[in-house]
């Protein structure tokens, strides 16, 4: 009869290895970015949550690249506008040739890069393996997108979903990579983990006995870091400059908003002062420059006021957006001015040490994410960031400085939660496996022979 102790040890929820082990890898990747790689492949459908700079492109080119190799199979990699051609760019300096397809007919062997937008032009079950860049586009348990990408990879053998570190009490987006990883459903994960916090629906809690039960089953599927030595590795190149917010309020006459109809009153009537606000600090330099909006009407005052600034809107072309964001990579444009729901997610920009808010939205994340296209690891200068608002906008400023803190605050707690397990993980990937090499063909018994022939 089974002992209570086994028979809970038989309910733990760990995700076992499908994959294969290989340790022939670019001989660029830092120690840390190899060990990743090898410990992914070895899981065969994981989840790499790194700060960012930390090298996910290369990690996750590598991967892929392996998968090909090893699996005979093609790989589907996904990535946000404009960010294709970043990582076709980062490829071709690793060595390899990676593909942007625009449908199926564009598929060659090998690592295929296309946008999220064109999903629908592909043939999902066509592929051996596929990867998400900037894969926290799966936060949104009720979008199309989200939904869209876990059925279309169900029966993928070899999946990979590469993001910035998730925000530790963003539950969702956790169980949406797990379901997208086959590891486990993201309702069963509510039911097996999570409580609801008090009356609301949305809003979930860890049971209290389940933390360490929780964080153990992530770090079966996914590593968290937002550097090295969270992992015990040296950071060496991997320090950043400091970074400087600064608050530049513009007085104007009314009472400070409170509510966020107000919020955006006062924002749609102080356009004209941010604005001149924003172009005196910018035409003061001749640097290159991100100038981030809220409004399209701020978008096309500031192009305006400051020469030379490509904006990026909603309404363009696609070929417009990719070429503008290209461009300002490349230094051909000094100044790009956008929202940051359109480009705050998946650039690298560290060539780039100054940018200004006009107009701040109230997402976190948003922001955050803005923030971090130029102040990540590899940027050398300092950055300065200049957060520009009316006096009747209230604190948003101050919000999101505070909302920063509290994330810090929280990665922090996650990662030292998680890393002795974590790191425990990679290293297993190492040493759990026991290569098979077959001497001595398979005999079929006549009898199943002609069975087989009789069919």
């Amino acid at each position: 009869m089974q002992d209570y102790e086994s028979f809970i040890l038989n309910k733990r929820a760990i995700a076992f290895p499908s994959g294969f082990y290989e340790d022939n890898f670019h001989p660029s990747l830092f120690d840390f970015q190899r060990d990743l790689v090898r410990w992914a492949l070895r899981r065969g459908r994981a989840a790499i949550f790194a700060g960012t700079g930390l090298g996910k492109t290369r990690m996750q080119i590598e991967w892929g690249q392996k998968v090909h190799q090893l699996s005979g199979g093609d790989v589907l990699l996904l990535a946000p506008l404009a960010v294709a051609m970043q990582t076709i760019r980062e490829g071709a300096a690793l060595g390899y040739e990676l593909h942007f397809c625009r449908s199926q007919n564009d598929v060659k062997p090998g690592i295929n890069v296309t946008n999220y937008e064109m999903l629908h032009h592909f043939e999902p079950i066509l592929f051996e393996g596929v990867i998400l860049d900037e894969s926290s586009i799966l936060k949104s348990f009720t979008g199309k997108i989200r939904t869209e990408l876990i059925e279309s990879f169900a029966y993928t053998p070899y999946r990979l979903a590469c993001t910035a570190t998730p925000a530790p009490n963003d539950y969702m987006e956790i169980g949406n990579h797990a379901e997208f990883l086959g590891v486990m459903g993201r309702s069963e994960m509510l039911s097996m983990f999570f409580v609801h916090d008090g009356g609301e629906t949305q809003k979930w809690r860890l049971k209290g006995h389940a933390e360490d039960v929780f964080w153990r089953w992530v770090a079966s599927w996914g590593v968290v870091l937002e550097k090295p030595s969270d992992l015990g590795y040296p950071d060496d190149q991997y320090i950043l400059p400091p970074l400087t917010i600064s608050d530049t309020v513009i007085e104007v006459e009314g009472e400070p908003a409170k509510t966020l109809s107000q919020r955006l009153k006062a924002r749609r009537e102080t356009v004209a002062e941010r604005v001149a606000a924003c172009a005196e600090i910018v035409n003061a330099t001749s640097e290159s420059f991100l100038v981030w909006c809220d409004l399209n009407i701020e978008s096309e005052m500031l192009t305006a006021a400051i020469p030379g600034a490509v904006q990026v809107t909603g309404s363009d072309k696609r070929e417009h957006k990719e070429r503008a964001m290209l461009d300002f990579s490349a230094g051909k444009i000094r100044v790009l001015v956008s929202k940051p729901s359109l480009c705050g997610f998946g650039m690298n920009w560290q060539h780039c040490a100054n940018m200004a808010f006009v107009g701040l939205s109230d997402s976190f994340e948003q922001v955050f994410q803005a923030v971090r296209r130029c102040y990540r690891f590899g940027q050398t200068m300092p950055v300065q960031v200049h957060m520009i608002t009316s006096s009747r906008e209230g604190a948003t400023a101050e919000n999101i400085k505070r909302k920063e803190a509290d994330f810090q605050k929280m990665v922090t707690e996650m990662i030292k939660y998680t890393k002795d397990i974590t790191a425990e993980s990679i290293r297993s990937a190492e040493r759990d496996i026991t290569e098979y090499k077959a001497s001595t063909p398979i005999i079929i018994p006549a009898w199943l022979r002609s069975e087989f022939i009789a069919s």
